[in-house]
Parts: structure tokens; C-alpha cells; sequence
């Protein structure tokens, strides 16, 4: 045992004179000017050192230098700028004269990726042909340079596109490894923070630059992300996934393939392209398994999609971003008008302000601000609805068109999705054309015009039951009996009405409706911002009378004026029962009279009757 440690303690003395004498003999400053010049034979890019070079030996042999940057030909700022740096060699090449940098560390660097760092071609260099330009492994010149691994800590990354917003990456941490035929690892995390957001970015692949700048390719194995802040959900946006991506540089091209990514509940999977230009263009295939809405966009001002009042002072003021000044002047939907898309969209099951979807499918396409869905569809329950239409926003004022069609939707599910006050279920078929500037609920119900035509069967209507009200009237003002009815609704087997919408303003024209117990017709007109109805009927009861009569039977075949008015969820109406039973009442006299008369038109009796009669004509 003692002739172990003796052996040990010799090889660590041995060790340290070595890097003693390595340190006494060689000045890492030697190597300041020949490493400036091949980065630039190999790259272009100016390499720049400030202060001088030193060594630091534990526990890993290294030259550390002061402030550096790294410039591309041409730019006006530095690619890379960093206080210092640190460059981790191979110890036994430096005895034969060789520089071998193992791993490549930058801490506090500043990364921009702009306009302005990017390298600037004279417009009278020659175009070199298409080939690998990596360096091959230069001849030995009394020196080599080789870098193994980069390290980058605690550092910032400015990336910006010609034309576009600048989004700048904090806290980067970021570790590359590669091999002699320029295959590597990568493992990065980083964070970038405004608009009131925070995004969290985490993610480990497998990159293939041996054909770069032309081709370079990653298999992303791991990314992860966390998204939280306003104008987004309470518990953010989190998830995982998995993908493969190449840049082609000649084409500045991006291609994502085998993408299968997680955002809370919700799956995607599919294919991902863009051409970088001045308008790129992209083109997506994507699927979904399950794409929840509810989870994935902000939660709704309104309260409540379960119609529940919400009492005073249990609520707070959902966190609105500031706005910024340079964004006030811009037009809704701004975003659409720098690319173009080609875009195809799948997904099993949907679920957003309540609705549950199921086999929806998109196609879309945006031209530069005029974006075209040629189709929007899927199945809502047992019925279908598509929704195509056109948002154009290439001038200062959008402007929406869509032309929905549903077929066998429940309606009570709409109301309550977008919050309308209304108790109403059935099943509803509709046809429309309807424009107007802003895609959202409110929106429609403040600025948007339109016609449709709807149909709607087994409909029920709460808090009026229109026979009980007319029967009612009936049994107070005659002697007509009725059935007993506690039923608080109005029940229709089939209902049509003509739409029409005009800034909030409905108006329905032609509504008719019928079941086993009464027939309806009439207009009226909705007030979709102050929430209130007026409506006027024509009601015929069919059923629920006791007995028979001559009174019953023409109130069977007389429509019964009714008005419906008021707020949506306090309505008064009023009915003109009074009139129709004394016109009645008259018209039995009369009946009755002219029959007396025609028995005794000899008489004079009969002939000053008759003269009566045709007075009251």
C-alpha cells in the first residue's frame, strides 16, 4: 500500500512540474494572433481579443481571455460579444506544438441574431459553387485549431428578422458537443420574458451540420416549455414534444417534421414548412388528437358559461397587457399581413366555450392579409356545422365575411356558449351570410349585419307557456273551462322565421310555428345589446279546452293577438282576449238575429230586425 500512495504522490509531483513548466515556458499569448487568423481563413468572421491571454490550470487546463467579439464580414455589430471566455485544451498536443480546444466557454455573452450582425456580401465577389465550405482539417503549420464543445452560460440572445419585432432570449444556458464528422449535441434552456409573458424553453437534440451552411439538421428529442403571464390561462401554457427540423440555406428554408407536441391536454401532431423571404411562406398539416380551447386560450370575461350570476366583489378585474405606444396605430389582425400560408388542420375532438366538436376539419389559406376559409366544419352532437368565410385586413379597417350552415345543432348550447340570456333548446337548421370587422362574440353583437333563414324543431321556450297564457285569459273572461296545465314553457314541433341582423339590431320576420297544441305566427325584434325582445303573435290554440261550444270552436280557428316584450330575462306580454270575446259575443247576436229574421221576414217585427241587421253592417 505505502508503494501505491508512493507512486501516486511521484506522478502528481511529475503532473504539477509538468503544468508548472508549461505555464513558465509557454505564453498563451502566442497564440492570440494565430487563432484570429484562422477563425477568419475558416469562417470570414473577425475574431477580437481584449487583454491579455492567461492560463488557468485546475481542474481543467485553460486559456482564458478578457472582453471578446465575433464579427461576420461587413456587419455593423458583433454576432457574439462576451467579458470573458474561456477555452479548455488538450495538454499533450501543446508539447508538439499543437492547439487542440476542447470546449469553447462564454459566459455573460450577448448573442445577436439581426439585420445587423448578419454578414454583408460586396456586390462584386464571384459566387463560389455549391460544396461543402466546412474547413477541412488545415496542414500543420506549426499550429491546429480544433473546437470539441461549446459552453454557453448566463447569456443573451437578440434575434430579429429584416422587418420584424425584435424578441430578445435571457438566461441562456447552452452546451454543444461534436465530432470530427460534425455531428453533435445540443443542450439549451433559456427564457424570454414581455408583454407580460414568460416563456420557459428547455430542450436537448441531436445535430447534423456536416453539410452546413447548405443543409443542417436536428432531431429534437426533448422540448419542454412553459408559458404563463396575461391575456393567457390562469395555470399558463405547459407541455413537451418531440420533432425533427432542417434549415436549408440556399432555398432559407425550415422544415418541421414528425412534430408530436403536448400543450396541457391538448396533442398535436404533423408536418410544419416556411420559406424565409421578405413575406414568408408557410405551409402546415397538422392533426389533433384532443385540442382543448378552454385550456390553451384566456378564460372568458363574461361569467360564466353555466349562466350563474356572479356576486359583487368575488371577483377581480382579469390583469389586461399594457398597451404600447408603438402598437396603437396598428390595425386589428396586423399579424396576417407579412406572410403567406397554406394551411390544413385536423383534430378528433374540440372543446371550447363549452362546445364539444368532434371530426373538425379546416383548410385555409392567407395571402398577405386576405386569409380565405374555404372550409371549417364538424360535428356538434348529432348534428354538423361548417363555417367558411373571409377575413381581409389588407387595408386600415378588417372586414369579416362568413356564411355558417348548421344542420341538427342544439341551440340552447350556442346561447349559453356566448353567454345569451336566453332559455330556448331545440334542434336548429340554419343558412346565413353575415359580415362585418372583429372575429369575436362581441363584436357580432355590436357591429355586424347579415341575413339568415332558420328552422329549428322540438323547440322549448321557458318562463312562457303561450296556451297557458291564452287559455287563462279565456277562463277568466267566459265560462270556457280548460285543462289543468303547470308546464312553464312553450313546446313547438317545427319553428321558421327569416333573420336579419344589423349592428345588434334582429328582426324576424315570417315566424311560424305549430305542435298538437298550438300555431303561432308573427315578427318581432331583438335587441342584442340592451338584451331586450319585441315580439307580436298571432296564437292559435288547438288543445287543452274542456267541452265543446261554439265558443271553444272558433277560438280553435281565431288567432289570438299576443305581444311579448321586455328584457330577456323578465318578459311581459299582453293579450287582446277581451275584444275577440265580445266581437264574438256580437257576431253570435247577430247570427242569431238574422236567423229570427229570416224565419219572420213577413212580420214587421222581422223587417225592422233586418233593417237593424244591415245597419250594423
Amino acid at each position: 500500500m505505502r508503494r501505491v500512495l508512493t507512486t501516486l504522490m511521484i506522478l502528481l509531483v511529475v503532473l504539477v512540474a509538468g503544468l508548472s513548466a508549461l505555464v513558465l515556458l509557454v505564453n498563451p499569448n502566442d497564440f492570440r494572433a494565430y487563432m484570429v487568423r484562422q477563425v477568419e481563413v475558416r469562417s470570414g468572421y473577425a475574431l477580437k481579443l481584449e487583454g491579455p491571454l492567461r492560463w488557468h490550470v485546475w481542474p481543467q487546463l485553460s486559456i482564458l481571455s478578457g472582453r471578446m467579439s465575433l464579427t461576420a464580414p461587413g456587419a455593423s455589430v458583433p454576432l457574439v460579444a462576451a467579458d470573458n471566455m474561456r477555452l479548455d485544451v488538450a495538454l499533450m498536443p501543446l508539447f508538439s506544438h499543437q492547439l487542440q480546444v476542447n470546449e469553447v466557454m462564454l459566459k455573460g455573452a450577448v448573442i445577436q441574431l439581426t439585420p445587423q450582425s448578419e454578414a454583408v456580401r460586396n456586390a462584386d465577389a464571384p459566387v463560389a459553387p455549391r460544396e461543402n465550405t466546412l474547413p477541412d482539417k488545415a496542414e500543420d503549420a506549426g499550429w491546429s485549431f480544433d473546437i470539441g464543445r461549446l459552453k454557453v452560460a448566463d447569456s443573451l440572445l437578440v434575434f430579429q428578422h429584416e422587418g420584424a419585432e425584435q424578441v430578445t432570449v435571457r438566461n441562456i444556458n447552452l452546451q454543444m458537443e461534436q465530432d470530427e464528422h460534425h455531428k453533435g449535441k445540443i443542450d439549451f434552456s433559456g427564457r424570454i420574458n414581455r408583454n407580460q409573458r414568460d416563456l420557459k424553453l428547455s430542450l436537448a437534440a441531436n445535430v447534423n451540420a456536416s453539410d452546413y451552411p447548405h443543409l443542417l439538421s436536428a432531431e429534437i428529442q426533448q422540448l419542454s416549455w412553459q408559458l404563463t403571464g396575461v391575456d393567457l390561462p390562469a395555470q399558463g401554457i405547459s407541455g413537451q414534444g418531440t420533432l425533427q427540423a432542417q434549415w436549408r440555406e440556399e432555398q432559407k428554408q425550415l422544415e418541421l417534421n414528425q412534430l408530436n407536441l403536448q400543450a396541457n391536454d391538448s396533442a398535436m401532431t404533423g408536418q410544419a414548412s416556411v420559406i424565409l423571404g421578405s413575406e414568408p411562406q408557410w405551409n402546415m398539416n397538422l392533426q389533433f388528437d384532443n385540442l382543448n380551447l378552454e385550456n390553451l386560450l384566456p378564460a372568458q370575461a363574461a361569467a360564466a358559461a353555466d349562466g350563474e350570476a356572479v356576486q359583487q366583489g368575488q371577483t377581480q378585474a382579469k390583469p389586461q397587457r399594457p398597451v404600447i405606444s408603438s402598437n396603437l396605430e396598428q390595425p386589428d389582425y396586423n399579424g396576417l399581413r407579412g406572410f403567406s400560408a397554406d394551411i390544413l388542420l385536423k383534430a378528433n375532438s374540440v372543446h371550447w366555450r363549452g362546445m364539444d366538436f368532434s371530426q373538425v376539419s379546416s383548410q385555409m389559406t392567407n395571402k398577405n392579409g386576405l386569409l380565405t376559409i374555404a372550409e371549417l366544419s364538424g360535428k356538434m352532437g348529432e348534428g354538423h356545422i361548417s363555417l367558411p368565410g373571409t377575413l381581409d385586413v389588407r387595408k386600415a379597417v378588417a372586414r369579416s365575411s362568413f356564411q355558417p350552415r348548421l344542420d341538427n345543432i342544439e341551440i340552447g348550447t350556442i346561447l349559453k356558449a356566448f353567454n345569451y340570456p336566453i332559455s330556448l333548446t331545440g334542434s336548429l337548421t340554419m343558412a346565413g351570410d353575415f359580415s362585418g370587422s372583429k372575429i369575436d362574440a362581441d363584436a357580432f353583437r355590436h357591429h355586424w349585419q347579415g341575413q339568415a333563414h332558420l328552422e329549428m324543431q322540438n323547440t322549448r321556450m321557458e318562463g312562457l307557456n303561450f296556451q297557458q297564457l291564452v287559455q287563462q285569459a279565456v277562463e277568466r273572461s267566459s265560462n270556457v273551462k280548460v285543462k289543468e296545465n303547470v308546464d312553464n314553457a312553450t313546446r313547438l314541433d317545427s319553428f321558421v322565421t327569416d333573420l336579419s341582423l344589423n349592428e345588434g339590431q334582429v328582426t324576424l320576420n315570417g315566424m311560424q310555428g305549430e305542435s298538437p297544441m298550438l300555431t303561432l305566427e308573427g315578427n318581432g325584434s331583438l335587441d342584442l345589446i340592451k338584451e331586450t325582445a319585441d315580439t307580436r303573435f298571432k296564437i292559435r290554440v288547438l288543445e287543452g279546452w274542456l267541452g265543446e261550444s261554439r265558443l271553444i270552436d272558433f277560438l280553435k280557428t281565431t288567432p289570438i293577438p299576443l305581444n311579448v316584450y321586455g328584457n330577456w330575462q323578465a318578459l311581459n306580454y299582453s293579450l287582446q282576449v277581451d275584444q275577440l270575446l265580445r266581437k264574438h259575443l256580437q257576431d253570435e247576436a247577430k247570427r242569431r238575429l238574422s236567423g229570427w229574421a229570416e224565419k219572420n221576414k213577413d212580420s214587421q217585427n222581422g223587417k225592422d230586425v233586418k233593417k237593424l241587421l244591415d245597419k250594423l253592417q
